[in-house]
C-alpha cells in the first residue's frame, strides 16, 4: 500500500520499492505513531473537522491496532512493490482503515507524512534519551559505590600522563574522574531533550493547512512543551537527531576510555584488576585466556558512533528546504547509536560492579621512589627554593639514580638541599597523602569529592523523576 497512488497510472517498480521502503527499521516507531495519531484525531474533533462519533471510531481502531501489534495479530509487511506496507505509518493507516472502514480514510486529514514522521521521531527521541540518562545514572552509581569502597580501603595506584607513571592517586579519585564525565553526558542528554521538545504536527507537508487544526492542543496531549514557529523548519529540522548523535558519540568516547583502561589493567603486564567470569570471554584455542571483550567492544564501537554522526551531518549539509527523502536516513543511525550505547552502558555497569581490584599490585606500582619526585621538588619549594630550580635538582637526582644504578633515597639523603628530612617522602603510601588541594587526588579532597558526587548523582535522580 502507498499513500500516493492516486497520482500514478501504474504501481512502483520493484527496484524503487526495495530501495525506498523503510518498514524494516521504522516499525520501532509504532508506539509513537499511534500516540501521534490519537492526538491528531482528537485535535480534528476539537476543530470540528471530525465528528465526535468518527473520532471515537478512529481512536478505538488505533487502540485495537496497538493491541494487535503487541500480540502479533497484526504484523506489518513490506511485501511486493505496491502490495506491502511502505513504512510503519502506512501500515497503521491501512490496518485502521480495514477496521474502521470508510471512517479510516479520515485519519490522515490535515496531516502529511512529513509532520507525522517528524513528530514520531521526536517522541521516540524524547523517551529514548531519558532512558539513556537513567542507564548512565546506574553506571555512575556503580562507580560511586566502587569509589567509596576503594576509599575506605585506602587503595591507590599510579596516575599516568602519556601512559607513563606520573603521581600516585587514590583509586576512588580515578573512578570518579569517569563518573564526572558521565555526569556531563547526562546533562547534555537533558539539554538535547529540551531542544527537541517541540511538536511539528500541524505543519503539514511544508506550509500548514487551510483546515482549523489545533497544534497547541495536540502538542499538549503528546507532552510537548512547545509547538513549531515555522512550518518549513518544522518538517525539515533534524538538528535534534544530529545533536542526539553527537551526545551519544561522546558517551561512546567516554565508554571507550573506560574500556581502554580496563583492557590495560586486566592484562598480566599491569595486573591491576581481574574480570568476573560472567563478564569475560575465553579463547576458542588458548585454554588459559580470559578476555575483556566488553571493554574492547566499548572501545571499538566508539568509531561506529562517530561514523553515525559524521555520516548524518554529511546527509544534512546540502538539503534545501523543506522535506527531502534524504531525511529518511535519520532513523537508522539514531536507532543504531541508541542500541550500541545502551548495550555498552549496561555491559560496563555489570563489569565494573563485579571487577576485582588487586590493591597490592596497584600500591606497589604507585610506590616507586620516582613517583614522589614532584613531592621532593615541592618540599624544597616550601623551604624557599624556586620551583624551576627545585625541578632541575630532582630531575638530576632521578637521572643520576638511573645512570649510576643507585637508590634514589641514597642520593636524596646525601643532597644538601634535601637530606634525611626528605626521605619520608619516599616511603610507601606517603606521596598520595600529600595531594591536598581542592579537587586533588589525596584523601582529604577525595573525601569531599565523594560527597559532592553523591549529591550530584542524587540531583540527577530527582531530575529523572521529574522529567
Amino acid at each position: 500500500m502507498t499513500l500516493w497512488e492516486g497520482r500514478f497510472d501504474s504501481g512502483p517498480a520493484a527496484e524503487l520499492w526495495r530501495f525506498t521502503v523503510s518498514l524494516h527499521y521504522d516499525r520501532r516507531l509504532a508506539t509513537d505513531d499511534l500516540a501521534g495519531s490519537r492526538a491528531h484525531v482528537r485535535g480534528l474533533a476539537r476543530g470540528g473537522i471530525l465528528s465526535e462519533s468518527d473520532a471515537g471510531i478512529l481512536v478505538a481502531a488505533l487502540d485495537r491496532v496497538e493491541e494487535e501489534l503487541a500480540t502479533g495479530v497484526f504484523i506489518p509487511g513490506a511485501g511486493d512493490a505496491g502490495a506491502g506496507d511502505e513504512d510503519i505509518h502506512t501500515a497503521i493507516e491501512r490496518r485502521v482503515t480495514e477496521i474502521a472502514g470508510d471512517v479510516g480514510a479520515r485519519l490522515h486529514t490535515g496531516r502529511s507524512r512529513n509532520d507525522q514522521i517528524a513528530t514520531d521521531l521526536r517522541l521516540f527521541a524524547k523517551r529514548s534519551l531519558l532512558e539513556m540518562s537513567s542507564r548512565l545514572v546506574d553506571l555512575q552509581s556503580v562507580l560511586l559505590s566502587r569509589a567509596q569502597s576503594a576509599f575506605a580501603d585506602e587503595v591507590y595506584l599510579p596516575g599516568y600522563t602519556h601512559l607513563q607513571r606520573a603521581q600516585p592517586v587514590l583509586l576512588a579519585h580515578h573512578l570518579l574522574a569517569h563518573g564526572w564525565a558521565l555526569a556531563r553526558d547526562v546533562d547534555r542528554l537533558f539539554d538535547a531533550r529540551r531542544r527537541l521538545d517541540v511538536s511539528p504536527l500541524g505543519a503539514g507537508a511544508l506550509a500548514g493547512s487551510s483546515l482549523p487544526l489545533d497544534p497547541d492542543g495536540v502538542a499538549a496531549e503528546l507532552g510537548f512543551s512547545a509547538t513549531f514557529d515555522n512550518s518549513l523548519d518544522a518538517v525539515s529540522d533534524r538538528d535534534f537527531v544530529a545533536e542526539s548523535l553527537f551526545v551519544l558519540a561522546l558517551i561512546g568516547v567516554h565508554l571507550s576510555r573506560i574500556g581502554e583502561e580496563l583492557v590495560l589493567w586486566t592484562s598480566d603486564e599491569w595486573g591491576f584488576a581481574t574480570l568476573d567470569d560472567a563478564y569475560a570471554t575465553g579463547s576458542s584455542m588458548l585454554p588459559q585466556k580470559k578476555n575483556p571483550d566488553i571493554a574492547e567492544l566499548a572501545r571499538g564501537k566508539s568509531g561506529r558512533l562517530v561514523g553515525n554522526l559524521a555520516g548524518f551531518l554529511a546527509t544534512l549539509k546540502g538539503l534545501p528546504l523543506s522535506y527531502n527523502r534524504d531525511l529518511q536516513e535519520d532513523k537508522e543511525p539514531l536507532f543504531d547509536a541508541l542500541d550500541q550505547v545502551g548495550g555498552g552502558v549496561s555491559a560496563l555497569t555489570g563489569l565494573l560492579a563485579t571487577v576485582a581490584w588487586d590493591a597490592d599490585r596497584m600500591r606497589a606500582a604507585a610506590d616507586t621512589p620516582a613517583a614522589a619526585a614532584v613531592d621532593l621538588a615541592e618540599w624544597m619549594v616550601e623551604r624557599g627554593m624556586p620551583f624551576r630550580q627545585a625541578h632541575a635538582t630532582v630531575g638530576g637526582l632521578v637521572r643520576d639514580a638511573l645512570q649510576r644504578r643507585v637508590p634514589l633515597a641514597e642520593l636524596v639523603a646525601a643532597h644538601p638541599a634535601l637530606g634525611d628530612g626528605a626521605l619520608e617522602l619516599l616511603e610507601p603510601g606517603v606521596a598520595v597523602t600529600r595531594r591536598t588541594s581542592p579537587g586533588g587526588a589525596g584523601p582529604v579532597p577525595v573525601a569531599a569529592q565523594l560527597r559532592r558526587f553523591a549529591q550530584a548523582l542524587e540531583g540527577q535522580r530527582v531530575r529523572l523523576a521529574g522529567a
